[in-house]
């Protein structure tokens, strides 16, 4: 099936550990600065934080959840949930979409979790723990289901088209925004609201990635995160939510909407090898198939936005993959892990990043990759240390890679 309506970007919005929206994450990436912090004593009492190998994260400061919920809301709703409705929000306000009874079936949205309320289930299990299942709450279950962002927000603005919840590990949001664009390219919609939304900084998910080795150790929080660094020793998980308003070219034209960018191609595949360890080829196919997507060479992009974790073998064998891409090309091809700075938010890190790629087409700028004092061995690529670039930018490739062996790949240009 051939689609041939084009899709454009036509609003933003993020809550990650730079800023509560769009605006202050982007002005701290653009300045090179880290959201990583130590962590606060978690949510279940007793708790011994001394027993954990890793004690710093990103996490969300001075959000106020009641901007967006009524107050009887708040404490339904797993706070996953909570950061993925305001970064709707703030897509939807920036968009200017309004909803009525002749567009309410072709609005749709596609908003989801790597992982889901797993903060809400860590404490329903203490509550039972101590003999206290009458204390479970009626919202326990709602509050941990991973497609309650797009059925809340769907719900509140009366949206009728596609309600989807696509869960694919670290690609989560990058396959919400992929598949949306595909929807609206095919005739399913005009509009999908799509992104991804985490909150794992908890006893268990701080022990669980610990346990296979995974988080970095380091105890300065600011240089923990160190894509392709020597001395990188795992990545750093962090929370957040990010989210864009993809719409059909010819229906935002028509309403006079601002447009970001055009999604150009959308790739995905599998590696079908580990479900940890990521793969050159798969990554170097997935885009290849984006690439074939946007109907562009590799020397048409301008900007790579990795998904480099801060892991040993991943960012080796990502940097290997996009080596392999640009091949004899003459090109150089600046490349940047702004993982560096907002550490991994998971299922929120490939709406985040591709929010990052389109910005770097609107400003010209190419964000650095902080914390690399020495490449590794085997990482070749100019990664943007330390400092932004200013640049002209048409086109950007934005990698997402999930456990599973998941990969998804995003392209933006300049329209």
């Amino acid at each position: 099936m051939k689609f041939s309506r084009r899709v454009v970007v036509t609003g933003i919005g993020a809550v990650t550990p730079l800023g509560n929206n769009v605006r202050d994450t982007w002005e701290s990436i653009k300045k090179g600065e880290s959201g990583i912090s130590y962590l606060p004593e978690f949510k279940i009492p007793g708790l011994d934080l001394s027993q954990l190998s890793c004690r710093i994260g990103g996490i969300i400061n001075n959000f106020n959840p009641s901007l967006y919920f009524d107050k009887k809301d708040i404490g339904r709703y797993d706070p996953f949930i909570q950061y993925g409705v305001a970064s709707c929000e703030e897509a939807w306000e920036d968009s200017g979409v309004h909803v009525d009874s002749d567009n309410d079936s072709r609005i749709g949205i596609s908003m989801s979790s790597g992982i889901g309320g797993i903060q809400t289930i860590e404490y329903n299990r203490y509550l039972i723990d101590i003999g206290k299942f009458k204390k479970i709450s009626p919202f326990c279950i709602p509050s941990t289901i991973i497609n309650m962002i797009s059925g809340y927000f769907s719900i509140k603005y009366g949206l009728r088209g596609p309600n989807l919840s696509i869960v694919t590990a670290c690609a989560t949001g990058s396959h919400n925004i992929g598949t949306s664009a595909r929807l609206i390219a095919c005739g399913d919609a005009d509009i999908m609201i799509a992104g991804g939304s985490d909150k794992a900084t908890t006893a268990i998910g701080i022990g669980g990635f610990s346990a296979i080795r995974a988080l970095s150790k380091s105890l300065c929080p600011k240089t923990a995160s160190r894509p392709w660094d020597k001395q990188r020793d795992g990545f750093v998980l962090s929370d957040g939510s990010a989210s864009v308003v993809l719409e059909e070219y010819e229906h935002a034209k028509i309403r006079k909407a601002e447009i970001y960018a055009e999604l150009v191609g959308f790739g995905m595949n599998s590696d079908a090898s580990h479900i940890t360890k990521p793969k050159v080829d798969g990554a170097y196919e997935c885009m290849k198939l984006a690439l074939k997507d946007a109907q562009i060479s590799i020397s048409d992009i301008d900007y790579i936005n990795a998904h480099a974790t801060s892991t040993i073998v991943g960012d080796h064998n990502e940097s290997q993959a996009i080596e392999r891409l640009i091949g004899s090309s003459s090109k150089n091809i600046p490349v940047s892990s702004t993982k560096s700075m907002t550490g991994h938010m998971l299922g929120a890190s490939g709406a985040l990043e591709a929010i990052i790629s389109i910005l770097s087409i609107s400003e010209g700028i190419i964000p650095p990759t902080i914390n690399i004092d020495e490449a590794d061995q085997g990482c070749n690529l100019d990664y943007v240390p330390e400092h932004s670039r200013s640049l002209k930018v048409q086109t950007t490739l934005s990698n997402s890679f999930g456990f599973g062996g998941t990969n998804s790949v995003l392209i933006f240009r300049k329209i």
